[in-house]
C-alpha cells in the first residue's frame, strides 16, 4: 500500500519556475527607529506611498522613520450620534409631531 501512495507537491511547496527574464520592481529600503532603542529597515516599491510609522517587529512598539520624515495627520470624521442619524431623516417639526401623538398614545393607556 505504501508503494502506491501518490507523491507529488503539497499545498504551499515551492515552484519550479524560475526567475529567469523576470524584471523585479524598484525597491527602496526605510529605516525605523523604535522609542525602546531598536532600529530596523523594511523594503518598499519605489512607487510606494511610504509610511512615517510602522510597528516594530522585535517589541511591537510605534517607530518612527530615521530620516525624520513625520506621519501624516489623517482627517477623521467626527463620530455620528443618534440624533443626527434621526435628523437627517426628519425635520424637528416632523420629530415634534410624532413625540406629540406618542405621548398621547402612552397617556390613554
Amino acid at each position: 500500500m505504501a508503494d502506491r501512495a501518490l507523491r507529488g507537491m503539497g499545498l504551499g511547496s515551492k515552484s519550479f519556475e524560475d526567475e529567469e527574464g523576470v524584471e523585479m520592481a524598484e525597491r527602496q529600503e526605510i529605516g525605523f527607529d523604535c522609542p525602546n532603542g531598536h532600529h530596523f529597515e523594511i523594503t518598499f516599491s519605489v512607487e510606494a506611498e511610504l509610511p512615517g510609522v510602522w510597528e516594530c517587529p522585535r517589541c511591537g512598539a510605534e517607530s518612527h522613520r530615521s530620516d525624520g520624515t513625520k506621519a501624516e495627520k489623517k482627517k477623521e470624521k467626527p463620530q455620528r450620534t443618534h440624533w443626527d442619524m434621526l435628523t437627517e431623516r426628519r425635520s424637528i417639526p416632523e420629530l415634534e409631531e410624532l413625540l406629540k401623538e406618542r405621548l398621547e398614545e402612552i397617556r390613554k393607556e
